[in-house]
């Protein structure tokens, strides 16, 4: 049985993390590096870095910050934002990320798996995806989740798979920093059609919703959160007892 990791996702604008409800109304919440670092300690799987206006605002992502939180951590990183480009991905590779996480640049240039997947390996190459409900329909979202594609998201994750992409990290704009649990329709709606590891993020709340996520949906790797962890609400150390507990297979 695969062991199901635990994310915390760092959400930066203006070198400092964010949160907010439904991609909208942020809020300062922490130095990103100190942050980063206290993760690492608490026995966080993984770490994601988001730069989350770069695409809105059509510029390069930070890469101090980047190289500061590296230099801290001792479990693997994906960052993303501002992603376009094959220099991006050499860029924050070079900076100590991981995986890199392409979203809004691959809906300009799909092409952009495809050769990143090809110089660096599927395993680098992550497919972010802010999805939301539009007349029944789940639809891609670009920008920070500001601008409606009109892209179907199984078409999208699908192709995306097809084009080298190792893994997907599913943002649900409708559950996003609601905490009443992840979205398991469109999660499920996900996993069913790609064998690559699954990320659900958007509504966890509390310990409970990531029960049901792994106990409901046996083919989603993780559970990525921001704001319960930020805040303190959950800590991950007790977070995966709680799991353990349930029979969840996870790393302690």
């Amino acid at each position: 049985m695969l062991t199901k990791r635990i994310i915390p996702c760092l959400d930066v604008k203006n070198g400092r993390v964010v949160k907010g409800v439904n991609f909208m109304g942020l809020n300062d919440v922490s130095d990103p590096v100190e942050l980063a670092s206290y993760y690492s300690k608490s026995g966080a799987d993984e770490l994601v870095f988001y730069d989350i206006t770069a695409s809105f605002e059509g510029r390069a992502i930070f890469t101090d910050i980047l190289k500061k939180a590296a230099s801290t951590v001792f479990i693997p990183l994906t960052v993303g934002g501002g992603i376009n480009t094959l220099d991006d991905f050499d860029r924050v590779l070079k900076c100590g990320a991981d995986k890199v996480s392409v979203n809004s640049g691959a809906i300009k240039n799909p092409d952009l798996i495809k050769e990143g997947a090809k110089r660096y390996g599927d395993q680098c190459v992550v497919l972010s995806v802010d999805a939301k409900r539009v007349d029944g329909k789940f639809t891609v979202f670009s920008k920070g989740g500001r601008e409606n594609t009109g892209i179907d998201l199984i078409d999208w994750v699908k192709r995306g798979v097809d084009n080298g992409a190792g893994e997907i990290v599913l943002n649900s704009i409708d559950t996003d920093g609601v905490k009443n649990g992840f979205d398991l329709s469109m999660l499920k709606a996900v996993s069913d059609v790609v064998k690559v590891p699954v990320i659900a993020s958007g509504g966890a709340g509390k310990i409970e919703d990531f029960i049901t996520l792994f106990k409901t949906l046996d083919k989603v790797d993780a559970g990525l959160a921001a704001s319960i962890f930020h805040f303190g609400e959950v800590e991950i150390s007790n977070l995966k007892k709680q799991l353990k507990n349930a029979g969840i297979n996870v790393r302690i």
